[in-house]
């Protein structure tokens, strides 16, 4: 018998909203390595994804739809007889919930409302749901009250961060004794590595430049702090929250797990990083001098958290140092990017002044 068949999660039926987004196709990635039965929402065929590029689409259940339709989730839950839900899906973009905040208010809240309700209707062998919302949840705090803390008030301002506040409410209210369902919410920092196609994120978006296949504008002066955690870490975690509270959902129903590294950085040292490790030191001066004197708009400041609760309940701690993911997804991104297309290589790249040979 193999090792994987022994494990909590060989055979059970898992739904992930969601699934063909960066962490949703890492987390099944993962379950498909534990055995589990993965079926997925779909809004769209895309298929400049990971879950497309590593062919994990060929061994997973795929359904069409958008997450605010109740109907089908509802179907999906109790034809698949679903155990476990992961409610992944989000309009995740800052930029795109400051352009657009109906697109976004629609997408996160309404989506997450849609989904609990589904589910509150065929409960029956449902075990566990886990709703991800975010640190951007908790709005702008000042430094000195960092690492959020879980009982921290949510006074979130920017139309992402509200969007994720609200959805973050109404899931621990499904968790109350009014309805009982088998709810948590995660919140974690920033979450980054292989399959974050998401080029307005900064790390694949220097990454990108790094390789020689664009060119990276930094957007603010590289001041604000952040904590990054690594996917596969993170899809780790998510299945530890759901066999805990499959198994204890007592204990752990309705409770509130940040997750981070406790390890911040500002924007700048995060770059220097990435630059460095992809021997690319000289073109991250150019960088350097690009971020001197600008300003940042639409973004919260400072925000970090660390893994107290989670490493208590769980027994979770990262698993990556931060310089061991970058290096990760920097090997992941050479690949994926080479079959994409051939590079084009611009002014802040180190190989800017190369021709590339036939």
């Amino acid at each position: 018998m193999k090792t994987r068949e022994i494990g909590y999660w060989f055979g059970k039926n898992v739904f992930i909203t969601g699934i063909n987004g960066f962490i949703g196709g890492n987390l099944a990635k993962l379950l498909l390595e534990k055995g589990a039965n993965v079926f997925g929402l779909i809004r769209n065929a895309k298929h400049d994804t990971l879950l497309f590029y590593e062919k994990l689409n060929e061994k997973i259940t795929l359904i069409e739809g958008h997450v605010t339709d109740r109907d089908l989730l509802a179907r999906i839950v109790s034809e698949e007889q679903i155990q476990a839900v992961f409610h992944l899906a989000a309009q995740v973009e800052v930029g795109v919930g400051l352009a657009n905040p109906y697109l976004t208010f629609e997408t996160n809240i309404k989506g997450a409302y849609s989904l609990l309700e589904a589910i509150r209707s065929c409960p029956q062998t449902i075990k566990s749901v886990i709703v991800a919302s975010s640190d951007k949840a908790y709005g702008n705090y000042p430094r000195e009250k960092m690492p959020y803390r879980e009982d921290y008030p949510l006074i979130p301002r920017y139309p992402y961060d509200v969007s994720k506040a609200c959805a973050d409410i109404i899931a621990q209210c499904y968790a109350t004794e009014i309805y009982n369902l088998p709810v948590v919410v995660t919140r974690f920092c920033n979450i980054f590595g292989p399959g974050q196609l998401n080029f307005s994120a900064v790390i694949p978006d220097s990454v990108r430049a790094c390789l020689g296949y664009g060119t990276f504008i930094p957007r603010g002066n590289g001041r604000q702090i952040r904590d990054f955690i690594f996917v596969e870490d993170v899809a780790d975690l998510y299945l530890r929250i759901g066999e805990g509270l499959a198994r204890n959902p007592a204990k752990v129903r309705g409770r509130i797990y940040n997750a981070g590294t406790n390890a911040p950085r500002s924007v700048r040292e995060i770059l220097e990083t990435v630059y460095r490790l992809a021997g690319r030191e000289r073109a991250f001066r150019d960088v350097a001098k690009m971020m001197e004197g600008k300003k940042t708009v639409g973004e919260i400041d400072c925000q970090y958290m660390d893994f107290e609760k989670v490493n208590q309940d769980f027994g979770w701690a990262p698993g990556h140092p931060f310089e061991a993911g970058v290096a990760k997804t920097i090997e992941w991104f050479k690949g994926y990017l080479k079959h994409k297309y051939e590079p084009r290589y611009h002014s802040n790249s180190s190989l800017s002044q190369r021709k590339r040979k036939h």
